[in-house]
């Protein structure tokens, strides 16, 4: 009996799972030079964990992509890892880099899930989410044990349940302000935390780049995102909510760059996205209208701050073009 062919891949799929073996190929290089330099059994075991996910993942994306006949991306190989060069993370920041990674993680399959329909495509993310939950919940887990994992505020129970009555309720930009609710707290206590740690990371990866233009654009991101963190501080502290807590003082004093200009480049331009898709989601969380002027313009600062390290990775020749449709014009000549 012959068997059914599958249907070609949509272009949802096709860009998810492209997009997924761009991350999983950085990922391996960033686990195996950690994997190198940990001291912390507990944390080496995660690690160990997260890095034959990401190997398990690439051995599937290239399985997918090959049935297609889709050419596998460059990605990133031993090329651009130096297991030599000395740590540039504590153990405490890598436990929490692996969470967020894994919050991310989480993220972008649910959504490369709902918007896939191959039988296979669904089994791959579907697997993938359950690992990655595994892998947040493992390094959560931990950091709560070693108490540096930062727990979000908490918030007073109220009497009764009550209704809106004031309009009030949405603010106003300037004047009076209520008290923060639980969504809005939420979102800018992660926003901070994301923050936080992004700061360490692109402030590391400036520390040893040696190409004047990357670590240019790294010195305008650290800036970035300290200004960032100091809003959401600041709007925090009003309401009498603590603030997470920084991981500058994570960093060695290594100059040596574990990692090539191309791959620090991508993973700093991955986060920005990340980024510009969590301030959306809090604009449409957070109801009080001086909430929603500041997303929209930090968003709108970060969005330029995309843009520039576009240009950038284009000029180094650093960014590969995702799947992308026909250009019917240029076929035509029209």
């Amino acid at each position: 009996m012959d068997r059914i062919p599958l249907p070609k891949l949509t272009a949802s799929e096709i860009s998810s799972i492209w997009a997924s073996y761009m991350a999983d190929s950085m990922s391996i290089c960033g686990m195996r030079h950690f994997l190198a330099h940990l001291k912390d059994d507990r944390i080496q075991t995660i690690v160990e964990y997260a890095l034959q996910l990401a190997l398990d993942h690439m051995q599937k994306l290239s399985a997918l992509m090959k049935l297609e006949g889709y050419p596998l991306p460059t990605g990133f190989t031993e090329q651009d890892v130096n297991l030599e060069a000395p740590p540039l993370f504590s153990d405490n920041l890598i436990l929490m880099y692996i969470g967020h990674m894994a919050k991310l993680g989480l993220t972008s399959y649910t959504l490369a899930l709902t918007t896939s329909v191959r039988q296979d495509v669904v089994d791959y993310y579907t697997d993938a989410i359950t690992t990655s939950l595994e892998l947040h919940n493992r390094s959560q887990a931990l950091g709560l044990e070693m108490g540096i994992y930062v727990r979000p505020p908490v918030i007073a129970v109220p009497d009764q349940a009550e209704s809106v009555h004031d309009k009030a309720f949405l603010g106003s930009v300037l004047g009076h302000k209520r008290p923060l609710l639980g969504v809005e707290i939420n979102h800018l206590f992660h926003n901070l935390k994301r923050n936080a740690l992004g700061k360490a990371l692109i402030l590391a990866f400036c520390q040893v780049s040696k190409s004047e233009d990357v670590k240019k654009f790294f010195k305008k991101g650290v800036r970035l995102s300290q200004k960032q963190i100091d809003v959401f501080t600041k709007t925090l502290q009003e309401d009498s909510q603590p603030a997470p807590m920084l991981w500058d003082g994570e960093i060695s004093s290594s100059v040596i760059s574990p990692f090539s200009e191309k791959l620090m480049m991508f993973h700093v331009s991955a986060l920005i996205a990340s980024a510009i898709g969590q301030y959306g989601a809090s604009i449409a969380g957070s109801p009080r209208k001086d909430l929603v002027l500041e997303y929209t313009r930090l968003g709108a600062e970060i969005m330029q701050y995309a843009e520039e390290g576009a240009l950038l990775m284009i000029r180094k020749g650093w960014m590969e073009y995702p799947p992308q449709s026909v250009d019917r014009r240029k076929l035509t000549h029209t």
